[in-house]
């Protein structure tokens, strides 16, 4: 079943995410000694699967205004589709022992064969022939004059790619950054977001993995700083409102 919530920040938090401290949860907040999500980076498939894994948890997080305004979607397994299919696997079991235990004789097995072994305990790992792991890099300008964002106006520009666990900080004198990626050698499109304190620029731009060479892939940015560049972060306890289907129906 498809649930739809929206986002809310009550209580908005004027401390800066530049300044806290990140860590494989979000990023550490000494005022409140919290971990902040960057929820802001995310797309809405992301964003909606991150809710559903932290139900009824209390999350603090980073958001774009845009993203208060936008419906999210679930899908919800309801507990009587869960009795059904708890029902279904039990049926499926005393079936499976009744045949066996019809059985005269029990099953000859082959001499020689190996010993099963269904058990395999380590380290997940990707398949390399169908993942690529790469370094992308490059500069970001302004669009109109060909020169790095400025520093005074944009400090501290970090970029996040998808396919990348963290941003990286972007060089103010050259506007060159790297980023390490791993993603699946089908990808075409990624989705890039630049920041600078409460300013932020997303996009989502094509890719040609094809073009990568020595382990790397150029990708530079042109932006119109003053169009592109938007002031609208916002940060605090992250608030889930469900919408009632019906509700909707009904207006």
């Amino acid at each position: 079943m498809k649930k739809k919530f929206s986002l809310e920040i009550k209580s908005p938090c004027e401390e800066k995410f530049d300044k806290m401290i990140p860590n494989s949860n979000g990023s550490f907040c000494n005022s409140c000694a919290k971990n902040v999500i960057d929820l802001s980076t995310k797309t809405n498939a992301e964003v909606a699967r991150f809710i559903a894994e932290n139900k009824n948890k209390s999350i603090c997080a980073r958001l774009k205004t845009s993203q208060l305004e936008e419906e999210f979607e679930i899908n919800e397994i309801s507990k009587s589709n869960n009795f059904k299919y708890a029902v279904a696997v039990a049926a499926s079991v005393l079936l499976t022992s009744n045949i066996v235990g019809q059985e005269k004789e029990p099953v000859k097995t082959e001499v020689g064969c190996a010993k099963p072994n269904p058990h395999i305990v380590g380290k997940i790992a990707y398949q390399e022939g169908k993942m690529a792991s790469f370094v992308l890099s490059g500069k970001i300008l302004e669009k109109a004059t060909k020169k790095p964002l400025s520093n005074e106006k944009y400090p501290e520009l970090q970029i996040y790619v998808s396919g990348s666990n963290v941003s990286v900080k972007v060089d103010p004198k050259t506007g060159a950054y790297s980023i390490p990626l791993l993603l699946d050698k089908k990808t075409s499109e990624i989705y890039v977001t630049i920041n600078s304190n409460d300013s932020s620029y997303s996009k989502s731009m094509k890719i040609d993995l094809s073009k990568i060479r020595n382990n790397s892939l150029i990708l530079n940015l042109s932006i119109d700083s003053e169009k592109e560049m938007h002031s609208y972060k916002i940060m605090g306890g992250l608030g889930v409102n469900y919408i009632d289907n019906k509700k909707l129906k009904n207006s």
